[in-house]
């Protein structure tokens, strides 16, 4: 595979804001990507790139949120910070979970300009959050706040080696990515999640325990690709027990590969 031939995906920058008490890049606003999603995409061949932040008192030039969408191939949102409720129409139960919303109109404006050329996009933990609060979801602001009966989603201490089980829905595409496999292991670093799906979308599968939706995929296979995890596929390690997240990051791929082609067509 050639570097010419090689697919380019977009990750979508986590904020770290402007604080004039950090001792290091002091009242500076950080943008950037952990690197064990940015090394699960590569895994396949692909090359990665970090779509910065295009708006702020000091951009320079004249590159948007389309510039990178008609030059990149795809685009993965990365995990992160909470959602600000009023993207979904609340206020923040506890100021805590007040959210970003300034990732989220980043973020928002990346889905609208891929999905705008047709472009596919892939959403890990807090992506799978914003495109369902993008096409008119809601969220719960806090899983054990809210939801009776759950059990703990994010655990600070054991973080991604904290594990439940998943029901995948018979007859969706994840089903068939997953031949005979009704229920899977995955990681859980959550502590928000959909409560409201949005039209938009299709559950492809669901928390065991407690019913929370684990995955979703837009519903209209004649619009372009959008799917989604609620756990992290780039912490699976193999011999774990959990999900070889492989078939999910080829679907992606192979739907990027298509767009690409017919773009060319």
């Amino acid at each position: 595979m050639t570097t010419v031939s090689r697919l380019k995906i977009g990750l979508s920058a986590c904020f770290s804001h402007a604080d004039p008490t950090r001792s290091f890049f002091t009242g500076k606003t950080l943008q950037y990507v952990e690197q064990s999603i940015a090394h699960w995409i590569m895994s396949s061949g692909a090359m990665v790139v970090m779509v910065p932040c295009p708006t702020g008192s000091t951009q320079r030039g004249d590159v948007t949120y389309a510039h990178y969408a008609e030059w990149l191939d795809g685009l993965v949102l990365h995990g992160g910070a909470d959602l600000w409720p009023g993207s979904y129409g609340e206020a923040p139960i506890e100021e805590k979970w007040s959210g970003d919303r300034v990732r989220d109109d980043y973020d928002k404006a990346l889905v609208s300009a891929f999905e705008a050329v047709g472009k596919p996009i892939f959403g890990v933990c807090r992506g799978l959050q914003l495109l369902n609060v993008a096409f008119g979801g809601t969220l719960y602001q806090d899983i054990n706040t809210q939801v009776p009966n759950t059990f703990l989603h994010r655990d600070a201490l054991t973080y991604d080696q904290n594990f439940h089980s998943v029901n995948i829905v018979p007859g969706t595409r994840l089903s068939e990515l997953y031949p005979g496999v009704e229920r899977v292991r995955v990681n859980s670093i959550h502590h928000q999640g959909i409560k409201d799906l949005s039209p938009e979308f299709e559950a492809e599968a669901f928390s065991v325990d407690d019913g929370i939706v684990e995955a979703i995929r837009r519903k209209d296979p004649h619009k372009s690709y959008m799917a989604a995890t609620q756990w992290h596929p780039e912490f699976h390690k193999p011999g774990s027990g959990t999900i070889d997240d492989g078939a999910l990051l080829q679907d992606f791929l192979t739907a990027v590969a298509a767009a690409k082609n017919q773009s060319k067509a």
